[in-house]
């Protein structure tokens, strides 16, 4: 589900599934939309989404929640005008201590949270026709706080009553650990979970005991230079047959709401004019990439409700 509506699998093409192209920091009670010029944001990003556009991406993942700077107005002019599948998403963002939380996080049940979360999908965003493509939460490392819990809680409840995929910001292994506690809880399936930010971990078995209940295990801040560590991970994936269950990304851009200009904006072109080629260069082949980056998405972010056996 993007921007734009529904997106045939075969249009999918090579797919990023952790990018940002605006965040606003300042806590959830200060956000507000007058805190930017839209007209800046889009000029501002648009030569760097054709720029990736150019490069072979098809889609991409923009994983700013709401109360972090999410603005699908601003997403779906962007799309429009690049011919970049763009996906946002539902949710709220627990880590970082919760000050991006609004305040009925903490009052509501999770009943009442994840009510919120199934209408922006079934009645779409804001007000627009613009519906999420996925759940976006977060929580710090573990042991996870009540809200946290509470969050993933609600993230299982809209996952059965949408088929909404859930990505999970985890501070450590034994948060995703936790977290896969908790969907399974509900009779989520592991296949519907998506632990955002695990090249954080330095323990590999987690990897491998992740991947293989079921878990995607998401590898999403590659860098210039750190391609050495990624090589790493994405070998041990593969070694361990398990390279079905890995996602890449960058977690790359943005603009930076109360920075003069947005500040420094990073391509996402990195993966596609550099990573591709290391890995070919060594020992990967292109059905690897392929599986990585164009297979394993489609099935990650497919819309669909996903039960535990």
């Amino acid at each position: 589900m993007g921007v734009n509506g529904w997106i045939p699998p075969s249009k999918l093409g090579y797919f990023l599934t952790h990018e940002h192209v605006m965040v606003d920091f300042i806590e959830a009670g200060k956000i507000s939309k007058d805190r930017y010029n839209i007209d800046e944001v889009y000029k501002t990003a648009l030569p760097f989404l054709t720029d990736v556009r150019k490069a072979g991406c098809a889609t991409m993942l923009e994983c700013t929640p709401a109360y972090l700077g999410r603005d699908v107005q601003l997403l779906q002019r962007l799309s429009k005008a690049t011919g970049l599948h763009l996906v946002t998403n539902t949710g709220y963002y627990g880590a970082s201590k919760e000050k991006h939380l609004p305040e009925h996080a903490y009052t509501e049940t999770a009943e009442q949270l994840a009510a919120r979360w199934v209408r922006e999908f079934q009645e779409g965003i804001e007000g627009t026709a613009v519906r999420p493509g996925f759940i976006k939460l977060a929580a710090d490392k573990a042991p996870l706080t009540p809200v946290q819990q509470k969050l993933v809680h609600a993230g299982a409840l809209a996952h059965l009553q949408t088929g909404l995929t859930i990505g999970i910001h985890s501070g450590d292994g034994a948060a995703a650990q936790e977290e896969l506690k908790i969907l399974q809880e509900h009779g989520v399936s592991p296949e519907a979970f998506v632990w955002i930010h695990a090249q954080n971990e330095t323990d590999f078995s987690i990897f491998s005991e992740m991947a293989e209940a079921g878990v995607w295990v998401e590898f999403d801040a590659l860098k210039t230079d750190n391609h050495a560590q990624y090589l790493k991970l994405l070998r041990y994936m593969k070694d361990k047959g398990l390279l079905h269950k890995v996602l890449l990304s960058q977690d790359s851009g943005w603009y930076y709401v109360g920075d003069p200009g947005g500040g420094p904006y990073r391509p996402y072109t990195e993966l596609f004019n550099a990573f591709i080629p290391a890995l070919l260069r060594n020992g990967f082949t292109q059905r690897d990439v392929d599986l990585v980056l164009k297979r394993n998405p489609v099935e990650a972010f497919g819309v669909r409700v996903r039960r535990a056996d």
